[in-house]
């Protein structure tokens, strides 16, 4: 598990990883609308966050390195977990399908991280294996992230935009 000096990237996405299952979890518990739109809003910044140091530091990264094809099926799982990221974001708890589409995000993402780093010869298996120096893309991708993070503190991440649909 990723520490606050640990810079290997494939570390800092795992932290990712179980922060938002975490997040996922909460949500499934709480009871109001208040709460169930504050846990959305968190869910929806720390995907957005997250999908972005993968697509624009990541996977450029291993592109050539590893599998190909589990980018490309990385990227568009990103673009249908994007759809619902913005139509959560766009929306109230109180309307018609809002829990049903955080649990499908959800399912989206849990296949996508078993994807990613659970299954026999997954990316992160890959990634690590390859000629990457994971500590120093990782303290590019902490950067990356510390701006983004104030960028959405600021209320400014805008929409999740889609790189394959």
């Amino acid at each position: 598990m990723a520490t606050q000096t640990d810079t290997d990237a494939t570390h800092i996405l795992t932290q990712d990883h179980r922060l938002v299952e975490d997040l996922f979890d909460k949500f499934e518990k709480a009871s109001g609308s208040e709460q169930k739109a504050k846990l959305a809003q968190q869910i929806c910044n720390e995907l957005k966050i997250h999908t972005m140091i993968e697509e624009e530091i990541f996977y450029p990264a291993l592109r050539g390195k590893i599998d190909d094809d589990l980018i490309d099926e990385a990227c568009v799982e990103h673009d249908g977990a994007k759809f619902l990221v913005n139509e959560i974001a766009d929306a109230s708890p109180d309307e018609d399908f809002y829990d049903a589409k955080v649990k499908v995000l959800k399912e989206e993402i849990t296949h996508h991280v078993k994807e990613e780093e659970k299954e026999r010869d997954n990316m992160f298996q890959q990634a690590r294996a390859a000629d990457v120096d994971l500590n120093a893309l990782g303290e590019k991708m902490l950067a990356r992230k510390a701006e983004l993070m104030k960028q959405a503190e600021a209320g400014g991440l805008g929409k999740a935009e889609m790189r394959t649909m």
